[in-house]
């Protein structure tokens, strides 16, 4: 059993925060599609079959192991569950999804922006393979069904082949890489989960070598990282990390407010051999109904698809589309809250003033909380996560942080 060494990242030792930068930097960024950010657990993804007895390691060395890794050759399985305490998305017709059908344009199915919200909910299994950081495959099995996303240098293709319809974005001229977001750019594999935590911590964060597990049949070491400050919605995320080469294979992310995980995702099969070079060529069956990606439609989306924003230092915690102007961070670390003034400076619309129908008010009615404060009178909006408070006057205060420090926070800014 490895020893509960720590790291206290309140300035802590140079060597910890170069390993941090350097993990953010060399962690092959395997991804599959995934939610803004991003992903869990109705039930453990994987089931531990025993501790391993491992030698001693400290949190600074684990992290460093995972900096040092060079893997950038694997394919597996992956299991992933989210429970973020919202309805499920999977059986929207996608008109309120980004890029949804109210678009007006009638989105492709195999539209990645599309897809994604469906992790948002529910429990999924993938089959992911990695080549380098310019190839990679992830494909979701569904019923009967399955959706594959592949990037193979400056070609992505998308394929549901539910719908047979296929989704092509390429490099331009100028070599600029595709516009919509590439596999690698939604964090959702262990890999590229643990990536967004490792830049993340900070002096607010505290870093542990939590003992033992196997995953997939492979030792592990588990990495801790919890909040030293009280306020956030995030409890702890533990780690799995292969204690050969320094591969993450499995993110747990537990709410503060206890009970089941938010984020679960792993690897139940994984193999760190070289996948064919198959898995990363596509053709278009016969027939497909093949949408290319709009270049300016597609920017939009990417800048809404974010990142991990519940992070600490997130930039996903930026609304899409928003300027720099009209968004500025209230506090530090794991309690830091975005304000972002909404265009206009107007709020929520409501039936009142005639701008939704009474059914769209219901359903907004049913998720949200009315508060007042000095700031005036909102509404609060609550995940098991990501909470956001929604003022008359239009301001939006967001963060992985308690409906309380949202109304606090819009206090203090009034």
């Amino acid at each position: 059993m490895a020893p509960n060494d720590s790291v206290e990242t309140d300035g802590g030792t140079r060597g910890t925060a170069v390993g941090r930068r350097k993990a953010a930097r060399y962690i092959v960024p395997v991804a599959v599609v995934g939610v803004a950010a991003a992903t869990i657990g109705l039930a453990p993804a994987l089931a531990s079959t025993g501790d391993p007895d491992l030698p001693e390691i400290t949190a600074q060395q684990l992290i460093e192991k995972i900096a040092a890794s060079d893997t950038q050759q694997l394919s597996g399985t992956v299991k992933i569950s989210t429970d973020f305490g919202i309805p499920s998305l999977g059986g929207l017709d996608g008109s309120f999804a980004p890029g949804g059908s109210d678009s007006g344009k009638g989105d492709s199915t195999a539209d990645p922006q599309t897809k994604m919200t469906e992790l948002a909910s529910g429990t999924h299994t993938l089959r992911v393979a990695a080549d380098g950081p310019d190839k990679q495959r992830v494909s979701i099995l569904e019923n009967a069904a399955e959706y594959s996303l592949i990037r193979n240098g400056g070609q992505v293709w998308a394929y549901d082949s539910k719908t047979n319809q296929a989704y092509h974005a390429a490099e331009d001229r100028s070599g600029k890489k595709p516009g919509h977001p590439a596999p690698e750019g939604v964090p959702s594999t262990p890999k590229a989960l643990a990536e967004q935590v490792l830049k993340a911590a900070g002096p607010t964060t505290s870093v542990t070598v939590d003992g033992t597990a196997q995953v997939a049949g492979r030792d592990a070491y588990k990495l801790l990282i919890k909040p030293r400050q009280s306020g956030s919605t995030i409890g702890s995320v533990t780690v799995a990390v292969d204690a050969k080469n320094g591969v993450p294979l499995k993110f747990t992310l537990l709410p503060s407010s206890g009970g089941k995980a938010v984020v679960d995702a792993g690897f139940t099969k994984v193999d760190f051999a070289k996948p064919p070079a198959s898995s990363f060529t596509f053709t278009p069956p016969k027939g497909a109904e093949v949408t290319e990606a709009d270049d300016a439609k597609t920017e939009q989306k990417a800048d809404g698809a974010g990142g991990l924003g519940m992070f600490p230092g997130g930039e996903g915690l930026s609304a899409g589309g928003q300027g720099a102007g009209d968004m500025k961070v209230i506090g530090e670390g794991w309690n830091a809250i975005a304000e972002i003034s909404t265009p206009g400076g107007t709020g929520l619309p409501t039936k009142k003033s005639g701008d939704v129908p009474a059914e769209a008010q219901q359903f907004l009615d049913t998720l949200g909380d009315k508060v007042s404060g000095k700031f005036g009178s909102g509404t609060v909006f609550k995940t098991r996560l990501v909470n956001a408070l929604m003022t008359d006057d239009g301001k939006v205060y967001i963060g992985a942080v308690t409906p309380n420090a949202l109304v606090k926070a819009a206090d203090n800014a009034a």
